[in-house]
């Protein structure tokens, strides 16, 4: 079955490379993906949208994610002023990078799930330029929210992706905000 993802972000966040890193894991498990941006005015700070799509089939469609299943936050605040539920299916799951309980996040008639992505970043010191880095983070928690994918295959997608230190390293950030991701559900 079909599954589409929207995360939210502001440029520089790694939206891009949550997608990626997303579609990565689900192919490990033998799943059909996609991953892309949508490239608006991108720029450091400014709010941008990436998209993946899962599946067990071949996908057909290749246009930007209207309808998504789930929708993934990375900045605590962008919900705020973004409308992240545009388009989210009825029974649509937010996963939020926030210190709030779910409860806490004023978002209605979807389930929403959260974790501190930013304090796993910021324990681990998982800096890039200064800044937390959530991405890696935000992919464990999908992984415990939706179950989409393995956190197994998380891991694997990370370690290929990054080498060394910064793979054990981002491997253990997603497998923190799997333990401590909330489920308001």
């Amino acid at each position: 079955m079909l599954k589409e993802i929207r995360i939210h972000g502001r440029g520089g966040q790694g939206s891009v490379t949550a997608a990626e890193l997303l579609a990565h894991a689900a192919f490990i498990e033998g799943k059909w993906v996609q991953a892309f941006p949508y490239f608006g005015a991108e720029r450091r700070g400014a709010p941008v949208k990436a998209f993946a799509r899962i599946s067990d089939e071949s996908i057909l469609i290749h246009s930007q994610v209207y309808n998504p299943d789930y929708v993934i936050v990375l900045d605590p605040a962008i919900y705020k002023t973004v409308d992240v539920t545009e388009g989210l299916k009825k029974d649509g799951v937010i996963i939020l990078n926030t210190t709030k309980h779910p409860d806490e996040t004023g978002i209605k008639n979807y389930k929403v799930a959260t974790v501190d992505a930013t304090g796993i970043a910021l324990e681990l010191n998982l800096l890039v330029a200064g800044s937390p880095v959530v991405n890696t983070s935000i992919i464990g928690a999908f992984a415990k929210a939706t179950e989409e994918v393995k956190l197994e295959s998380v891991v694997k997608a990370i370690k290929e992706t990054w080498s060394g230190a910064a793979g054990e390293k981002n491997s253990r950030a997603a497998e923190l905000a799997y333990e401590r991701l909330i489920k308001g559900w």
